[in-house]
């Protein structure tokens, strides 16, 4: 049992110390005790504004967001509460997106083999694991696979119905395998072509883990 942490380690209850190289698979990238996260939560509790739900905004919210939109394409910013969350709202705004500019058959999910997306329904759809998969079934209907890294598999994939696709730029628990900059490229012209949207999963692999602010970044 782990009883404290400091920097990349870990202590158990005999003094044991381990090298942390999980990082709560990937979360905690900046190690325990960070002089910086203590001092940043400290003053978020002693304002006591530690949580005020999605109906207001504070100023750290707001700096986040703005952060977020200046280092990527983004002009709007949703926060989830998981990974998992997040990849369910893409699929969301996804097909809204696809019914207001196609039609109601406009529902299809575009992913890819060894790919890892999430444990709730939706997000599991979109993981072709049958060891996640099988207990589950049946799960959301309209999610279609292709061969990771290979354009030719995905555009025999797409046609109207599809209105997003869905890629890991560095696949986490598929095998730590990073998609090609041809292969995003090619996705990018596919989903203009199909007037779909592209959904960078970067939930393992971004927010500075590979070196550049987006991981999408480093490998394009």
């Amino acid at each position: 049992m782990l009883a404290r942490r400091q920097g990349s380690t870990l202590y158990d209850t005999e003094g044991k110390a381990y090298l942390d190289c999980v990082a709560g698979i990937a979360v905690n990238a900046l190690g325990y005790n960070d002089a910086g996260i203590q001092q940043a939560m400290g003053e978020a509790l002693a304002s006591g504004m530690v949580h005020v739900s999605n109906l207001y905004h504070t100023a750290p919210h707001a700096r986040l967001a703005a952060l977020l939109c200046e280092t990527s394409f983004a002009d709007k910013v949703h926060f989830c509460n998981s990974g998992a969350e997040a990849n369910e709202g893409a699929f969301k705004f996804a097909r809204r997106y696809g019914r207001a500019h196609g039609d109601d058959d406009k529902v299809e999910i575009l992913a890819f083999t060894n790919a890892f997306h999430g444990r709730t329904m939706g997000a599991l759809a979109a993981t072709p694991r049958p060891k996640y998969q099988d207990p589950f079934k049946p799960l959301m209907p309209g999610v279609r696979f292709a061969a990771f890294n290979n354009v030719e598999s995905a555009r025999a994939q797409m046609d109207a119905a599809v209105c997003a696709i869905i890629v890991e730029p560095i696949q986490g628990e598929g095998g730590i395998h990073a998609a090609t900059p041809d292969f995003l490229a090619g996705l990018r012209a596919l989903a203009d072509e199909y007037d779909a949207l592209l959904i960078y999963d970067e939930v393992q692999c971004g927010v500075g883990r590979t070196g550049t602010f987006w991981a999408h970044q480093g490998v394009l």
